[in-house]
């Protein structure tokens, strides 16, 4: 495939290859930008930009609704395409499809509802003979970097609002999965988006992703990805706006009073879903000490019962992690707790880029399992004495994402949410929960700003304030 520059499919000479993380064939390949490129996307986004200026509030709704109409003809091939390079089930990757779609739909209804307020200015003093009010402008050119983990709907979250606003787009997606995001861009020239109002370019991260986070035409970039890689965008960016999301371990408490049944199922799936490689997936679960045989043994069953394997089959639960030194490091994970006196209940197998769903249990809360993100099928459950000693182990961490509760206890669920230090506290559900229209971040080092159609335009928008004398 080619890369969209400048309102043209172009190549270049040297490449990419993007290959299946099951077996390493090659899919296809892209081109690899330079310097250059960055700054002739960035040139192109800028000219764009004058022309989403333009556009009424009706026509980028219309825009981003057949967008959303393409993508629903389309699903099956782009989730086949997802499944492909990234490693996701078949399942998985028609289901991301289907979000998109949502978060495209979301973004057009939040395209006509965009809007200022009136501000009372006769509330201040000396000010009694003003009337005004403040407009939300775009923001201008939105440098957006995307992750591997979900290629679609992760760009879908930075592109549609950012399009919603009236901006102009610079896309890189991740290089492993580069191929959905540019099958996205054809579909949003055939729902009528100006071509100069998006340009995609495909490279590594430390190269071109750095070259244009640092760009000084850029007004916002949004990037999901590692604390390490965050740290040195807000290094680098200079004066624009930042939203990160970057990542977490996040925690699951359950009470003695909870239903172990669906706490146990939900644990399981949301622990090992694309393999354990999403942001807000089940790392680290503390259980009552007078249910955790209970708990952990159901949670046992349902690992065993998940199937690893090619992600194209239908009978796969589990599928690759992203390449084998994904699951090499996952290996020396495991191997570690285990050294330092954790114990291995099920999975701590590795074979190529597969690796086996594992739950281990004793860990130490210094250990680099229990500290920092694993982005693997790794979960560890630690028995806990009390909701205090469970909310204490929960906010041990420098993440602060997502976590969630099980328990029938009102108090101790709104203990929970008040006490958690965490962007979404989810009761009676796994912290991997994420409707597309909440708002979505975190607290601590796992980032800034929100995403969510309605509340990612709010940082892609700055405010105009009008006033009038009378």
């Amino acid at each position: 495939m080619k890369m969209f520059l400048a309102g043209k499919w172009v190549d270049r000479d040297r490449k990419i290859q993007v290959r299946n993380p099951f077996d390493g064939s090659v899919i296809d390949d892209v081109p690899r930008a330079d310097g250059d490129d960055v700054d002739k996307a960035v040139e192109s986004a800028l000219a764009g930009f004058e022309q989403m200026k333009k556009l009424t509030r009706r026509k980028k709704a219309s825009i981003l609704e057949k967008t959303a109409c393409l993508i629903e003809k389309k699903q099956e091939e782009l989730g086949i395409t997802i499944a492909k390079e990234s490693g996701k089930t078949i399942r998985e990757g028609k289901g991301e499809a289907g979000r998109a779609i949502e978060t495209f739909t979301l973004s057009a209804y939040e395209a006509r509802r965009l809007a200022g307020e009136i501000i009372p200015f006769d509330a201040a003093p000396g000010a009694e003979n003003k009337f005004g009010f403040y407009l939300r402008c775009p923001i201008g050119v939105v440098g957006a970097i995307s992750p591997f983990n979900f290629p679609l709907n992760l760009v879908a979250h930075k592109i549609a609002p950012a399009i919603a606003a009236g901006n102009a787009v610079v896309l890189k997606p991740a290089s492993a999965t580069p191929l959905v995001a540019l099958k996205l861009t054809e579909i949003l020239l055939e729902a009528g988006l100006p071509s100069l109002a998006i340009n995609v370019i495909c490279g590594p991260g430390g190269e071109v992703g750095e070259e244009l986070a640092a760009h000084d035409r850029l007004r916002l970039i949004t990037f999901t990805g590692s604390l390490e890689v965050g740290k040195r965008i807000t290094a680098v960016a200079g004066i624009k706006r930042v939203t990160l999301e970057l990542g977490s371990n996040s925690a699951l408490i359950v009470m003695g009073d909870a239903d172990l049944k669906r706490a146990s199922t939900r644990a399981a799936v949301c622990a090992f879903a694309l393999a354990g490689q999403v942001c807000i997936s089940v790392q680290r679960i503390f259980v009552e000490e007078r249910v955790f045989e209970e708990f952990t043994s159901l949670l046992v069953e349902e690992t065993s019962r998940m199937c690893t394997g090619n992600q194209l089959l239908e009978t796969t639960d589990i599928g690759p992690m992203i390449n084998t030194k994904a699951a090499e490091d996952t290996q020396v994970l495991v191997d570690e707790a285990v050294e330092r006196g954790a114990k291995l209940l099920v999975g701590g197998n590795r074979n190529g880029s597969l690796y086996q769903p594992t739950v281990l249990t004793s860990v130490p809360d210094d250990t680099r399992l229990f500290m920092e993100e694993a982005f693997a099928p790794l979960v560890l459950v630690n028995p806990v004495s009390s909701l205090d000693e469970a909310i204490r182990e929960t906010n041990k961490s420098v993440y602060g994402l997502q976590a969630g509760i099980f328990t029938q206890d009102i108090s101790a669920a709104m203990r929970s949410a008040h006490e958690i230090d965490a962007g979404g506290v989810m009761i009676n559900e796994a912290p991997t929960f994420r409707a597309d229209l909440q708002p979505y971040g975190g607290m601590k080092q796992s980032g800034l700003g929100r995403e969510g159609p309605k509340f990612a335009m709010e940082e892609m928008t700055e405010l105009k304030a009008v006033a009038f004398h009378l």
